[in-house]
């Protein structure tokens, strides 16, 4: 399978290299030309657009930044809907709104091109070891016939169902993250007035039944303040996405959404 890759950032790269160090004939394409750069050693070839990575692909993988960026890279001039031959798929690794896969499904499939959205968790080191998490919804012939190249970077590869269910359980994940997140760092500023110092608060809590990631990653990045300040914009697009999804469907989110707002407002980054 020729396998194309867009998006080669701090997680999208190490996907690709260990997609290339797979065996997959690999075309790039990037809107810097240093990201193609740690390539350079590797047998992976540069595309001058997303159209003529399309043409020398039979998988394309996204891992962009946001909706936004699928519809151009997709659909806007010399993108991949023009340039993909039929029996193709796009891979969604990007972490959107399901109605953008289920849109740009309807679009692809007039060409004979099939979606699948492949949300990933883990980060860079993880792809690098890979050991990513997968979260794959789609039709399952098409999620086999593409399960190989993910499991170049990713163990495990969970195929949750229908286009759509890889992106929401992703946000439902976020969604999760965000509310301990808020718990996690007002238990350690409560733990430093109540005279219990917060590292070691850490260290006892990381080993008992009050364990959680997020408890350890404020530990491994320097609190919330630090957090917010990488990735407080992007967890609460990810909390409005959720929002949304819940609205269509008529259903609650509850405490969680609850909990997800104030640690939102604690790291300024208000819903």
């Amino acid at each position: 399978m020729r396998v194309g890759f867009i998006g080669l950032g701090s997680q999208g790269g190490p996907m690709a290299r260990r997609i290339v160090e797979g065996g997959y004939p690999m075309t790039l394409w990037a809107r810097r030309p240093t990201s193609l750069e740690p390539f350079s050693d590797t047998p992976a070839t540069a595309a001058e657009s997303p159209a003529e990575l399309a043409a020398e692909s039979d998988l394309v993988c996204l891992c962009v930044v946001g909706d936004a960026d699928i519809d151009e890279i997709t659909c806007g001039e010399r993108g991949l809907l023009g340039a993909m031959k039929p029996g193709s798929v796009i891979a969604i690794h990007s972490t959107v709104h399901p109605n953008t896969c289920r849109e740009l499904a309807t679009k692809a499939g007039a060409h004979g091109i099939s979606v699948i959205d492949a949300p990933v968790s883990g980060g860079g080191p993880a792809a690098a070891a890979g050991r990513l998490l997968v979260m794959v919804g789609g039709e399952t012939d098409v999620v086999e016939h593409c399960r190989p190249v993910f499991e170049t970077y990713a163990d495990p590869v969970v195929h949750l169902g229908e286009l759509g269910s890889g992106q929401t359980a992703k946000l439902l994940n976020n969604l999760l993250f965000t509310a301990n997140l808020g718990a996690a760092a007002t238990a350690l500023s409560l733990a430093g007035d109540l005279g219990v110092d917060p590292d070691r608060l850490t260290e006892v809590v990381s080993r008992s039944s009050g364990n959680s990631f997020a408890l350890n990653a404020l530990g491994g990045i320097g609190g919330l303040d630090r957090l917010a300040g990488v990735a407080g914009t992007l967890l609460q697009k990810d909390v409005r996405l959720v929002v949304d999804l819940a609205g269509q469907a008529a259903a609650e989110a509850g405490a969680v959404l609850d909990a997800a707002d104030a640690t939102l407002a604690l790291m300024g980054h208000s819903r």
